[in-house]
Parts: C-alpha cells; sequence; structure tokens
C-alpha cells in the first residue's frame, strides 16, 4: 500500500514496517503483526520503501524491524524510506507525533553489528518521534539463533502494549489457540480440465548422461519472479575429489545482454521443490483431486476494503501462466524450511488430536523456547518432517500460502570479475563458488539446503530466474588500484578473485594504453585458507598465472595438513612487519569474506597485534589501545571490510 492509500487515524491502528534482505526481518514483521493484532489493532505489515514518513502519525503505533547488510546497510527494500529521513530541510519536528518500536537483526561477527537498526533510530529521534519501548536487538551468532533474542522481547513487548494501550473491560486479547482469518487464500479457477501442471513438465524427468554425471535435472524456470534475469546454466562442475567431504561447484551462468556488476555483488537464485517431496505433501494433506487444478490468490474473509488490503504473499502468482497447486508448491513454498513459531501456531489450528494440538501450542509459548530450538533449529528439523510427526494435521489446501513459507532467494556471491565477466557471445557471464549444503545432525539425519539441494542436479542447459545484487563491499577505483589484502578461507575466495580479475583487467588495460610503462598498481596479499592442499585449493592454477600480471603473492593455510593446525590468522602473525607496511604505511585496503563466527573476529584480532609489534622495523611502536584504534580509524573511512555468512 502507497501512502495515497493511508487510512484516516483509527482508534487502534498499528503499522509493522521491514526491511530484510534474505526475510528473517519479514518473518519477524509478520509474527508482531500477528501480536498486535491479537491485541485489537487493524494491522498492516509492509516493506519499509511502500510507505513514506509523513503517515506514520497516523497510525497509533509504528513498528520497524531492520536487518543491516554488507557494511552497516540498509536493506534494498528499506533504502529508499531511509533516504526520505536525510532530508536536511526537514525539520525537529517532522516525526511529531509517531510512535514508535524499533527491532533490529544483525550479526556480531560483523563489525557493524545492527548499524542499520541504531541509525534509523537515532533519526527518528532526532525528527521528534517518540520512543513507546525501547528497541530490541537479536544476533545470528546467539546460542539459540535469532529467536534467543527476538522472543524474549516480543514477549515483553506485548505486556507493555497492554499497559500502554488498555483494552476496554468487556475486551479480551485474542487467545493464540484461536486461529486469526488469512488475510489471502487460494481458490480454484475455472479450467480446461486437459491442463497439466507447468511444474511436472520441467522438474526432474531427465537422467543423468556421461557428459554430466550426477546431473540429472533439464529445468527451465518460468515463474514471474520480480527483477530478474533469464540465465542459462554453462557449467555445474564439481571442483572437489569425489571423495572429499564436501561438495564444491563451480557455476556458470550467462545472459544475453552485457550487465555490469562489481566485485562483492551477488546473485540470488529461488530454489524449487523436488517432485518426490510436493507428492508426499499432497498424498499427507489429501490434496489429490486438488493437485492439478488452477489455483489463483484472492482476498480471504476479512472486514478490510479490497483497497485496504496487506500485499498479497506472493505477489507475481496470478500473473504465473497456467499455476495449478502442484506448481505452486513445487515453485513457490518452502517445505524444507525449518519452522518458525509461526507455523506451530498455524498448524495448531488443523488437527483435532487434543494431544498434537497441546503439543504444538507448547512450541508457541515462550517459557518452551529452548526445548523449541531443540526440536527444530538444532537437529535442523523439517516443515516436512514436523508434518510427518504430526499426521493428525490436515491443512486446507486453499490456506497454503498462508501456513508454508514462501521461498526467499539465496545470496551466492559472484566470483568472476575482469575479462571473466563475459560470456563467449557477448552477453554477460556471472561464476559462482557453491558448497553444496549436505550433513549428518545430531539425531542422525542428513540434512541437505534447500537451494544447493536444488543446484546440485541441474544440468547444462537449464534456464534459471536469477536476481543481480549489489554487496556492501563498494571498492573504489582507488582501492582496487591501491594496495589490497584479501583474506578468504574456503568459498571466501568467491568475492576476492573477482577483485583480483578486476584488477587484472586494469593493469591490462593500462598496459595496453601505456606500452613499457610499469602501472602504477599497487600490491596484493591474498591469504586463502581451506582444510587440505589436494582437496580444497580452489583456482590454484590462476594464482600463478595472474601473479604474472599482477603484484600478487599468495599465503596458504591448509589447517588439517600437518599435526598443528595453521588458519588464515596464523598467518598474519607470522608476517607482522608485511601487514604493517601494507595496511599503514601504503595505507591499503583489507577484505575478508568467508563463514561468519569465530573466523572474522579471529582475523581482526591478528590485524590488532599486527599494528601493535609490526611496525618496528619502520621505528613506530603502537600500544594496544592505539592499535585498536588505528583497525577502527580504517574500518570507519572503508578501508576495513567484511562480507560473511
Amino acid at each position: 500500500m502507497s501512502e495515497s492509500q493511508a487510512q484516516t487515524p483509527q482508534k487502534r491502528s498499528a503499522l509493522v514496517l521491514y526491511g530484510s534482505e534474505t526475510g528473517n526481518s519479514q518473518e519477524v514483521a509478520e509474527e508482531l503483526g500477528a501480536l498486535v493484532e491479537r491485541l485489537h489493532f487493524v494491522t498492516h505489515v509492509a516493506e519499509l520503501n511502500s510507505f513514506k514518513p509523513d503517515v506514520l502519525a497516523s497510525h497509533t503505533l509504528v513498528i520497524f524491524v531492520l536487518s543491516t547488510t554488507g557494511q552497516g546497510d540498509f536493506p534494498a527494500n528499506a533504502r529508499t524510506f531511509w533516504r526520505s529521513l536525510l532530508l536536511k530541510r526537514l525539520p525537529p519536528t517532522y516525526l511529531s507525533g509517531a510512535n514508535f518500536a524499533s527491532f533490529g537483526l544483525g550479526d556480531s561477527s560483523y563489525p557493524k553489528f545492527n548499524w542499520a537498526s541504531r541509525k534509523l533510530h537515532k533519526r527518528l529521534l532526532q525528527l521528534g518521534a517518540n520512543e513507546v519501548y525501547p528497541c530490541g536487538e537479536a544476533d545470528q551468532q546467539h546460542p539459540e539463533g535469532l529467536e534467543g533474542t527476538s522472543v524474549p522481547w516480543l514477549t515483553d513487548f506485548r505486556k507493555h502494549l497492554l499497559d500502554k494501550y488498555p483494552l476496554p473491560p468487556e475486551q479480551n486479547p485474542i487467545p493464540e489457540d484461536v486461529q486469526l482469518p488469512p488475510k489471502w487464500v487460494l481458490q480454484r479457477k475455472d479450467q480446461d480440465t486437459s491442463t497439466q501442471s507447468i511444474a511436472s513438465e520441467n522438474l526432474e524427468n531427465q537422467t543423468a548422461t556421461d557428459e554430466y554425471p550426477g546431473l540429472h535435472r533439464l529445468d527451465h524456470d518460468l515463474r514471474p519472479l520480480p527483477d530478474s534475469l533469464t540465465a542459462k546454466l554453462v557449467q555445474n562442475r564439481r571442483v572437489t575429489p569425489e571423495g572429499h567431504w564436501q561438495d564444491v561447484r563451480h557455476i556458470s551462468l550467462a545472459v544475453p545482454n552485457p550487465i555490469s556488476y562489481a566485485p562483492g555483488d551477488m546473485i540470488s537464485i529461488t530454489p524449487k521443490n523436488f517432485a518426490d517431496d510436493v507428492q508426499t505433501l499432497i498424498e499427507r494433506m489429501g490434496w489429490e483431486e486438488q493437485a492439478d487444478q488452477l489455483v489463483s490468490l484472492v482476498p480471504g474473509e476479512s472486514q478490510r476494503a479490497i483497497d485496504d488490503m496487506p500485499a498479497p504473499p506472493i505477489s507475481d502468482l496470478n500473473s504465473y501462466p497456467q499455476c495449478t497447486l502442484r506448481a505452486l508448491l513445487t515453485d513457490y513454498l518452502d517445505l524444507r524450511a525449518i519452522p518458525r513459531r509461526s507455523f506451530f501456531s498455524a498448524i495448531a489450528h488443523y488437527t483435532n488430536d487434543e494431544m498434537h494440538k497441546e503439543r504444538l501450542l507448547e512450541f508457541t509459548n515462550p517459557i518452551y523456547l529452548d526445548e523449541f530450538w531443540d526440536y527444530t533449529t538444532r537437529p535442523r528439523r523439517s516443515i516436512m518432517e514436523v508434518l510427518h510427526e504430526f499426521d493428525s494435521v490436515k491443512i486446507p489446501w486453499q490456506h497454503a500460502t498462508s501456513v508454508f513459507p514462501i521461498f526467499r532467494g539465496r545470496q551466492f556471491s559472484i566470483a568472476s570479475g575482469g575479462e571473466l565477466k563475459r560470456s563467449a557471445d557477448g552477453g554477460a557471464k556471472f561464476e559462482l563458488l557453491i558448497a553444496i549444503v549436505k550433513y549428518q545432525t545430531v539425531i542422525k539425519k542428513i540434512r541437505e539446503g534447500v537451494c544447493t539441494r536444488y543446484l546440485s542436479t541441474l544440468q547444462p542447459g537449464s534456464t534459471l530466474k536469477v536476481q543481480l545484487q549489489r554487496g556492501g563491499l563498494n571498492s573504489s577505483v582507488n582501492q582496487l588500484v591501491g594496495p589490497t589484502v584479501l583474506i578468504g578461507p574456503g568459498t571466501g575466495i568467491a568475492p576476492l578473485r573477482s577483485m583480483i580479475w578486476e584488477k587484472a583487467a586494469l593493469v591490462k588495460a593500462y598496459r595496453e594504453k601505456n606500452p613499457g610503462v610499469e602501472p602504477p598498481i599497487g600490491p596484493t596479499i591474498l591469504i586463502y585458507g581451506g582444510r587440505n592442499r589436494t582437496a580444497d585449493y580452489f583456482f590454484e592454477d590462476e594464482w600463478q598465472r595472474l601473479s604474472e600480471l599482477i603484484k600478487l603473492q599468495v599465503f596458504t593455510a591448509f589447517s588439517r595438513d600437518q599435526r598443528q593446525k595453521v588458519y588464515v590468522q596464523d598467518v598474519i602473525r607470522q608476517n607482522f612487519p608485511l601487514f604493517f607496511q601494507l595496511l599503514h604505511s601504503q595505507r591499503g585496503s583489507v577484505y575478508i569474506c568467508g563463514s561468519s563466527g569465530r573466523m572474522p573476529q579471529a582475523v581482526r584480532e591478528a590485524l590488532i597485534e599486527a599494528f601493535e609489534h609490526g611496525g618496528g622495523v619502520e621505528g613506530l611502536q603502537f600500544n594496544r589501545q592505539q592499535a585498536e584504534e588505528y583497525l577502527m580509524g580504517i574500518e570507519k573511512i572503508g578501508r576495513y571490510k567484511q562480507e560473511t555468512w
């Protein structure tokens, strides 16, 4: 809904606005929306960009839920709203009368933890908005995940709302065991009985060939996904040995038209379900009769006017030609997701088994958060497994989109740069380095990543709908040509490879224009981390070739190739003067990419020690505090950047 459609002030209206990159903030926002709706607020949940700030005061309460991306940045669907708050002409009373609360989602392995939420919070107060409840912050690194911090905040926030906005004596909150009516439902379309499901034409009806062993799907993605490109899969090659514990793929995608992108940019791929999972669900729910009938989304039984409805859960579904229930389940609904508390709350309404219902509602109770974590996230239990265990649950097919989570695109850093960005036919090429997620859990179950499982079986020649997304590394040309330290364990090498090839293209272009003149391009140090040199030293042959073109020095840290484990941070400690010279004396930049968690913090600590102990050769001596301040200084001006996942 746009600002022009805003309501006149209601007695109790709540606006829940989210900025989300991967869907986590949207899920928390929807949970908050249900919470305030149960307190009899007329509730809207929407992306931040769909509103302008001048409508905030027309609602009783506005709740912001915001993730931080990249180097403390706002998600794409929140940036327009944020820019509108930064106009210099806005007076300090601009948001006077707006009552708000805010909740941020972040990852404490990043230096700028929850930066976007904190910036928004500060700016709202500067413009005169009134904070009705202290802001909350969730941490991806919390032992119990985002729920570890979000659930206690939500619980206390609810109590506060009941105190601040009391209900009249004759009215009580809507209990958790009473179902909120779905805003949107599925409806059968009139159709020709010969219609076949689109999904069934495209999915795994192929067999692996000698040319593509293990790849048994030739898929053509017909979904009308917003802002997407149709890319052809050119290569899907395993780059780790067959016997190695991890299957890593070098994937190449091509689009027919030239498209510019920069190191750190990402390709977002929205996966699909496998046919056997979809058929299992259809049989378990008793949807056989409806499975291959055409469906569309329509507003549910609501008191709201049609132009006051929230956006549908799948914005493009009704423009998907010939969409059957089976196609919807295959292409849009995440059946293998780890369920959130809201899923248990929803399915509890679809069972007549009192023991099952009681158990499902227990998982929604904040006092059983530990048990919820142990049942869902710790063993990575999927929605399909939950429905198998609670087999009395029978969801009406009309409610599928309000019960099951919608597929979110999974982001992968682009590994190509420079001359690798062009395809053979003059279009654009995107290369990815993707670890196929497959492992055994604490309950001895094999788990697979939803998107990497989908990609792992696709044959070259398949077409995918992908979205090009700008990343947070934002390397200026000056940084690319200047001295750089690149630190990337495992598949973290992907964006760094892009950067190195980009640097090589700059050197090549300079030499062509200035033959015989040494390019004024600074040195590059790459610290590559892996387990075994023979198994996961990705792009090894390229580093040798590229070092003949640019000043590239490669250090390796293979943790399992000797008795004593060696990690990327150990390489820094073994070469303090070198890193001091590059990052202090030559004013270079450092980029850290790879898995979040301990690695980024360990590298950060090693760099602080390099500033503390590495200046002796040049007669510079920093104490610990000065070393920390220097690192924070280069971080502030964008010479220290981290992209981890």
